[in-house]
């Protein structure tokens, strides 16, 4: 077993440049003046007040109906109760104040260019102000083993234990502090006790299989008990022991915009807007989002027209398999029969620069071609022949409205583009498979059309013979040998191309987890080389991440922090130590916001931060190389400046849970209205947030102005 070590908590050193940009907004949106708001022809302002005065911190919100699809825009009000919401399209609006402390104010129907003051409404209790709490604030309310019951039959530590429960599993999902978990539908059924009732509702669903898995890898009746004694206290009043801030500062400056898009019954993955590489690709164009199990139709919409549509993701073979025939059992929300049915279970796009989207997408049944396998004359199945891949990719051109499907040897889950010569795509095989690293060779596959010579994969291959390439190599269940290299058997979560030296990174998720970096070399099959680096204590559990452009990675930890990863900083790159334990002096932690589970003693947050995203071009207007993670059990994204967090809120509906973003430049010389990123709702159960089972996902754009009343 690889030891621990002790790690610092550092503090992130920022350029002048952002510094400079950075303190006189803070200050700026904390100096208006006194007076009334400038409203436009397409805008909404006023000032929100209570019996207590000015309500400062607080979102107001404006939804409409009228628009092809349902529209909503969110601001936040300054430190005098100001708000102005800007260039909200020509429509009648419902608007309503919303905060912490409050409770919703009666929505106001008006039209637009209009002042309108608003009252909003303190808690008559604390319980009802506990409603709009953050699904965290809830989830904290959870009792874990201590630290002493360990290990336990079936698992070895409480930090193994939370990282299942956190983003190694379950709340890689959805949020467990929602309404929807925290409370037991009554449309389930009579159990007698909670245990059961617990045991009844992991059976529910499309997703039965994973729930079953995970609770089992949990120790079942153990944390059945644990699960049942958390809602048991809710429903007999336990409140959250710890409450939510209002923004502050510059978080008053952040602008939200939601369109529906999709169907009632899908859950979404992720969204693409632009190319990584460039972000001014796609400039005012329609977003697309992946929509794994639940269904193949693609959303796309058009922010320009607030329109929704959807694009059917073809297979290659009729005979591919469809989500719908998953184990599954009756749902409270939707009954007996099954919603989803995938067959192309479309995991995750990216854009290229002629703004086609890439898919990791199904096109066939699992089972591999001969070229593939053992014998075949592959370069690649030569060092690693594979047997089956259950995802593959897939290419959308909106220019011509049609797909092209590749049959990949290797599984795919995650895909981001090189810059080199050959435009190489690189994927991630996720949680579990053959232990490669693949990739296509856009150019050749576009010059050619000819897949099996495009792709190709490698292992992971360490050089601990330390001479600085790869040689012939020991198997991962065989010691170290002082005249060989060493494979080890791992499979990368995130997949991401360094742009400082085209080395590629990836997550290794389990507990305590590792990151991986591979140089590909001349002939990546035979040549790339790798490095590992587990997460020390207290950091562990990594799902996504991202490189920056100094070549520095970062990574969501379950343990409730975000990691940076400083390679320039170790002592030991190759060698026979150079097995992942060899470079603790290369992570910095840094610990979310939110509380933490009342159990846990060890350093760290509550939060399950799915993904984190570098905004390496300056999108968002924090800077370049800002570390953006995702804030899954607290309805935001955090950002990482100066070494310190800010937290953006997304607060309706509810439960808004992104697993990543991505940025877009529009109009370089627009100021704040021309930049943006862009996500969406990425919890596979919609129906538990607010609105219920009429919820749609919400494509999102995120904006950031210089003061909270700017046009």
């Amino acid at each position: 077993m690889i030891a621990r070590w002790p790690v610092h908590i550092g503090v992130v050193a920022v350029t002048a440049a952002i510094l400079f940009a950075f303190s006189p907004v803070e200050v700026k949106s904390q100096r208006n003046t006194a007076g009334r708001v400038t409203v436009g022809a397409g805008d909404l302002g006023g000032v929100v007040t209570s019996t207590k005065g000015p309500e400062a911190g607080v979102w107001v919100i404006a939804e409409t109906t009228d628009l092809p699809t349902k529209l909503a825009k969110i601001v936040v009000t300054d430190d005098q109760g100001r708000y102005l919401i800007p260039d909200l399209p020509k429509a009648n609006y419902n608007v309503w104040v919303r905060g912490y402390g409050l409770v919703d104010s009666p929505k106001v129907t008006t039209a637009l260019g209009k002042t309108l003051d608003l009252k909003a409404v303190p808690a008559p209790t604390p319980a009802q102000a506990a409603e709009y709490y953050p699904a965290l604030y809830w989830f904290s309310l959870l009792r874990v083993p201590e630290k002493s019951e360990f290990p336990l039959q079936k698992i070895k530590s409480q930090g193994e234990w939370l990282n299942i429960v956190k983003t190694g599993a379950c709340q890689s999902c959805h949020a467990l502090g929602t309404k929807g978990m925290r409370t037991i539908p009554k449309e389930l059924g009579a159990f007698p006790n909670s245990v059961e009732a617990w045991r009844r509702r992991l059976q529910s669903g499309g997703a039965r299989a994973l729930m079953t898995r995970d609770i089992t890898r949990l120790d079942t009746e153990i944390a059945l008990k644990y699960f049942a004694d958390w809602t048991d206290r809710i429903a007999r009043g336990e409140l959250p022991f710890a409450k939510p801030e209002r923004p502050q500062g510059m978080e008053r400056n952040f602008v939200v915009t939601l369109w529906d898009w999709s169907r009632p019954t899908a859950y979404l993955h992720d969204e693409v807007s632009t190319d990584r590489r460039n972000p001014s690709v796609n400039a005012n164009g329609k977003i697309y989002a992946s929509t794994e199990d639940s269904t193949d139709l693609i959303p796309v919409l058009d922010p320009k027209t607030h329109t929704a549509a959807e694009v059917l993701h073809p297979v290659r073979d009729p005979n591919t398999p469809s989500s719908k025939n998953n184990p599954y059992a009756a749902s409270a929300y939707w009954g007996p029969e099954p919603i989803w049915d995938s067959k192309t279970l479309d995991h995750n796009p990216m854009m290229d620069e002629k703004g086609r989207i890439w898919f990791t997408s199904r096109v066939r049944p699992a089972k591999n071609p001969d070229v593939c396998k053992q014998g075949s004359d592959h370069p690649s199945a030569k060092v690693v022949p594979i047997e089956e891949a259950d995802r593959h990719l897939s290419m959308y051109d909106p220019a011509t409205g049609r797909f092209t499907l590749i049959s990949t040897c290797f599984q795919t889950h995650h895909l981001n583009f090189g810059k080199d010569a050959n435009q190489t795509l690189w994927t991630s095989t996720g949680i579990g498979g053959p232990g490669v690293l693949g990739w296509l060779n856009r150019k050749m596959f576009e010059e050619t059309g000819d897949e099996v010579k495009s792709q190709g994969w490698t292992p992971f291959v360490i050089d601990t013979n330390g001479n600085g390439k790869r040689d012939a190599f020991v198997g991962p269940d065989q010691p170290v040998d002082p005249t060989k290299d060493k494979r080890v058997l791992v499979n990368i979560y995130a997949v991401g191309v360094s742009p400082s030296d085209g080395a590629v990174w990836g997550t290794v998720v389990g507990y305590p987890g590792a990151i991986v970096r591979v140089q590909p070399g001349p002939n990546p099959a035979e040549t790339a080389l790798s490095e590992i680096y587990e997460v020390p204590s207290p950091g562990f559990g990594p799902r996504g991440g991202d490189v920056d452009s100094n070549g520095v990675y970062w990574a969501s930890l379950a343990s409730g922090h975000l990691g940076s990863f400083d390679r320039r900083k170790c002592k030991v790159l190759n060698g026979p130590t150079a097995t992942g334990a060899h470079c603790p002096e290369g992570w910095t932690f840094y610990q979310f916001p939110g509380p933490n589970l009342r159990d846990v003693k060890d350093p760290g947050s509550g939060e399950a931060s799915y993904y984190t995203w570098i905004d390496r071009f300056d999108t968002f207007g924090l800077g370049r190389n800002v570390p953006i993670a995702m804030g899954n059990l607290s309805d935001s994204i955090y950002a990482l400046v100066d070494g310190k967090f800010i937290t953006f809120r997304i607060p309706y509906p509810s439960g808004f849970f992104p697993k990543n973003v991505d940025g877009r430049i529009d109009d370089p010389n627009a100021g704040w209205k021309g930049k943006s990123l862009w996500s969406t709702s990425g919890t596979r159960t919609m129906f538990h947030l607010e609105g219920g089972k009429t919820n749609r996902p919400k494509a999102a754009r995120f904006q950031l102005r210089p003061n909270p009343l700017a046009r």
